[in-house]
Formats: structure tokens, C-alpha cells, sequence
């Protein structure tokens, strides 16, 4: 990893992977984590080809990013005593669901908070014809935002604004007529973007 993390070029064929597994009833995917080796072994299991793996501080500022080249398993050892003293996210960004391991630096010693892993599941965007249809699971009831801008020669104007509160799942349908449109959802402290012509 530039600047911060130093990146072992040899990939952990095999260690014992044991301690830390992210799991969600509604998925099959697990993140698995070694933290007794000298390097972390973090194992991913249903990754697409272009999935983005990142380290975070607790800002939200990469540290380090990768995109996954192969579709299946990824594997890969990473020197995290290398990181400052401080709280930091593994996230990987798949198609609709982005899962995040926070973990803890002391003194060269990494802890994995195994009660804090959370997957959040993005919005999905479709056109059909004249209709635009949106939909995102929100298992904790979080608020949600749909913002839909029409763009008139490079001039927005908020054509619709719709506030989601104690719902679990996001159901919109929007008629459009033909045109340029700009959509920003805002969810779980994230904004999502999505142009349509």
C-alpha cells in the first residue's frame, strides 16, 4: 500500500481462518480475518471481478484501494501493524451491497470489532420506457432521500424530492418524460448518483 501500509507480495496459501466472519441472513458472502498472524490473511468469499476492496480511516479517507481481477475467492495478507494508532474500515463496494470490518491499531496490535460488521445495501436504479423505478433494502429503518433533477442545457431543477423514514425497503416509481435527468438518493450516511438520458 502506498504510503501507509506496506503490501506483502506473497498471498497466504494457507492459515487457519478463524476469528472474524461477516455474515448477513440475507446473504451467502463471508469476509474472513486472521489476526494472529504477523500479517492479516483476509479471505473474501463471492467477489465479481471489478469489486473495489479498500482500507479507511475512521474519516472515510482511503488509505489504500484495490479492485478485485478475479470473479470467486479473494485472498490476500495484508502488514496492518504498518497503519498509526487508530480506528480503520476493510470495505468492499460490490454491485448492490457494500460490507465493512472495522478494526482497531494500538501498538502494533490489530483488533477486529466483530460486533460493529455491517453490510449496507445500495439503491437500485432502473429505466424502463418512461419510468424510473427505485429500490434498496434498509433493514435498520434508516431515513432515506430521493432527490430527481431535470437538466435543462447544464441547468438543474429539482423536478421531485421524496423523505423515506420507517421503512425497510424503498419502492418508488417515477414517470419522466424524455430528457436528462440527474437522481441522487441519499441512505446510510452515503449519497448515490445516477444519471439517465
Amino acid at each position: 500500500m502506498k504510503n501507509a501500509i506496506t503490501i506483502s507480495k506473497k498471498i497466504i496459501l494457507s492459515a487457519v481462518f478463524c476469528t472474524t466472519l461477516l455474515s448477513n441472513a440475507n446473504t451467502s458472502n463471508n469476509m474472513l480475518v486472521d489476526k494472529d498472524l504477523v500479517k492479516t490473511a483476509l479471505t473474501i468469499n463471492n467477489v465479481k471481478a471489478g469489486n473495489l476492496l479498500s482500507i479507511k480511516d475512521v474519516n472515510g479517507i482511503t488509505l489504500y484501494k484495490e479492485f478485485i481481477e478475479e470473479s470467486g475467492v479473494y485472498r490476500k495478507g495484508f502488514d496492518l501493524t504498518a497503519l498509526p494508532n487508530g480506528n480503520y474500515i476493510f470495505e468492499v463496494d460490490k454491485d448492490l451491497e457494500v460490507e465493512m470490518i472495522p478494526f482497531t491499531v494500538s501498538n502494533n496490535k490489530v483488533v477486529f470489532n466483530r460486533n460493529a460488521e455491517v453490510t449496507i445495501y445500495k439503491p437500485f436504479v432502473r429505466q424502463q420506457d418512461d419510468a424510473i423505478y427505485i429500490t434498496q433494502f434498509l433493514p435498520d429503518f434508516s431515513k432515506a432521500k430521493i432527490e430527481i433533477y431535470a437538466n435543462y442545457n447544464g441547468e438543474l431543477e429539482l423536478l421531485h424530492a421524496d423523505k423515506i423514514e420507517n421503512s425497510q425497503l424503498i419502492q418508488k416509481a417515477y414517470r419522466l418524460e424524455k430528457g436528462s435527468y440527474k437522481i441522487i438518493i441519499n441512505s446510510n450516511n452515503r449519497e448515490y448518483t445516477k444519471f439517465i438520458n
